[in-house]
């Protein structure tokens, strides 16, 4: 049924116009659903506006993408600069003829009394639709650990926040966090000249390239992109890996080499003095572990399906662990230290305070099954392990928008059955 003759100005309202909101437009498209994306900003804003300036995609342009375009100015084994990634989203909505309205912020969703669908205030005014798809993704509020207060002394901003060394006062820099994002800050600010201090927690770090052949194809045919929960305890392990400079596997023993002082991870501050666990030589360790299993696995494959791939014997050799991970800090004055800023890159909330409808736990997190809420005709889109372990890629969006849609197609059917001109059921 088209929006019209349901009573409702479109059949679904895409929240967010970035890779998950392009990606259920164009299936919605594909299948004759009105609908209509509406973006507070620009389309992939925070890929403008939310990232530093030297950041690239962590994987290589012939895999983080949607299938049915590739990336014209980048090599498909290079890695897109964030402006390439946004401009690559713009040209992907004119080819589908995406109908977004950007600068249109969604400020309620609250579902209909006595009739069905949703009702939907925007600061552009409100609409009625049969089905909501929030597809704002997992980057929606940053945040900080309440560890320094705001009026400790060192500036402290957020990773979504950092766009080079020049914006940070000078003097050192403590960078809190090992996933892709503190990893490549810090080395963004190593670079610069600056002295840094990165705190490391638990983490996975897979090898850029091993046997020829980047990490995201070892994980596609190693069957880990479809993993459809995480393992037990690895919820939110960070994963630290790379594309900067061409592509690099991440290791902490030679951002050490590089002068980076690593430390364990940040627990608490008193008196001008930062405190961190003991555990810097386990997380070493334990992404250590995470590395070497995959070349098992790796090696594993090529010998159980005869591939042609060179061996990679130099790839197993891990260093000695240097003096900050030998002896490691525990207790940082910053003054002494010279420490003047603090970034945080400690991940985001997810925040639906626009979305008052039965669709969330107790801890405010959506209850869901590979998008389809538990508030009937709501659904999630982009958010990590929607479906799998590839669901917030570009790639992974892809796939689980198709079914939000075809979830979609099989409801609307059902809500047609039996209804009349005006939409009410007979």
């Amino acid at each position: 049924m088209d929006g019209e003759r349901s009573g409702h100005d479109v059949d679904v309202l895409v929240v967010g116009g970035g890779q998950a909101g392009l990606a259920m437009s164009e299936h919605l498209s594909e299948r004759g659903i009105t609908h209509l994306v509406l973006e507070r900003h620009r389309i992939a804003e925070r890929w403008r506006s939310q990232r530093w300036d030297t950041l690239v995609a962590n994987g290589p342009a012939w895999h983080d993408r949607f299938p049915s375009l590739e990336f014209v100015d980048v090599e498909p084994d290079a890695f897109a600069s964030k402006e390439q990634v946004a401009d690559y989203f713009v040209a992907y909505a004119e080819k589908i003829g995406a109908p977004v309205r950007c600068g249109v912020e969604v400020t309620a969703v609250r579902r209909n009394t006595g009739a069905p669908g949703f009702w939907v205030q925007s600061s552009a005014g409100s609409l009625n639709t049969r089905f909501v798809v929030a597809a704002t993704g997992p980057f929606q509020r940053p945040v900080i650990p309440p560890i320094v207060p705001p009026d400790a002394g060192p500036v402290q901003i957020h990773s979504s926040a950092y766009r080079n060394p020049a914006q940070l006062p000078e003097g050192a820099v403590l960078v809190v966090g090992a996933g892709s994002s503190g990893v490549q800050i810090a080395d963004d600010l190593r670079r610069s000249g600056r002295r840094v201090y990165l705190s490391v927690g638990p983490h996975d770090r897979p090898p850029r390239r091993y046997r020829g052949r980047d990490f995201c194809w070892w994980l596609g045919v190693l069957g880990k992109w479809d993993a459809d929960t995480p393992p037990q305890g690895a919820e939110h392990v960070t994963i630290a890996v790379s594309g900067a400079r061409g592509g690099h596997t991440v290791d902490f023993r030679a951002l050490a080499g590089d002068g980076i002082h690593l430390v364990g991870m940040t627990t608490s501050f008193d008196g001008g003095r930062l405190r961190f666990a003991p555990d810097l030589g386990e997380n070493i360790t334990g992404g250590d572990a995470s590395y070497l299993r995959l070349l098992d696995e790796a090696d594993a494959y090529v010998a159980r399906n005869g591939l042609d791939l060179p061996e990679e014997p130099r790839a197993r050799i891990v260093g000695p662990d240097p003096q900050c991970v030998r002896d490691p800090l525990l207790e940082l004055d910053l003054a002494d230290a010279g420490v003047t800023s603090i970034v945080w890159a400690t991940g985001f909330a997810t925040d639906y305070g626009w979305l008052h409808v039965d669709a969330f736990d107790e801890n405010g997190q959506p209850k869901h099954r590979r998008g389809v809420s538990a508030e009937p005709g709501v659904y999630f889109l982009g958010l990590p392990w929607l479906s799998r372990r590839g669901s917030s890629f570009i790639w992974g969006v892809w796939h689980d928008a198709k079914y939000v849609a075809d979830h979609i197609v099989t409801q609307q059917g059902y809500l047609a059955y039996g209804a009349d001109t005006s939409g009410a059921a007979i």
